[in-house]
């Protein structure tokens, strides 16, 4: 896991920003032209390109240039990465809060109803 790290650090920070999060959303949908995904954001195309850099940097998605069109597609492995690191963090945490449930009821047992 220590190795996956940095690798991990780049997907949640590509994550983290909502443009890229929508763009993720939509591509879970299938590939896409980038005039088509940039289409329902109020912002230029430079700086809609520059989130899809981030977001292809961190590998969640690639593109492929073929003509004048550009399209993108996700890469459902990266996304995986990142699902399997917080459904680690969600049982680690369910466990804490099932023991901690336990502790409270074991000490007073007699409020129970």
């Amino acid at each position: 896991m220590v190795n996956q790290q940095p690798a991990l650090d780049s997907i949640f920070h590509a994550l983290a920003d909502p443009t890229r999060r929508a763009v993720v959303s939509r591509l879970l949908g299938g590939d896409a032209p980038v005039k088509r995904l940039a289409e329902p954001f109020d912002i230029g195309l430079p700086a809609f390109l520059k989130h899809l850099a981030v977001l292809e940097g961190a590998g969640l998605i690639r593109s492929e240039k073929l003509g004048r069109v550009r399209t993108c597609r996700l890469d459902a492995e990266r996304l995986a990465a990142a699902e399997g690191w917080l459904s680690q963090q969600r049982a680690v945490w369910q466990g804490r809060t099932d023991r901690l449930a336990a502790f409270v009821e074991s000490q007073n047992p007699e409020e129970r109803i």
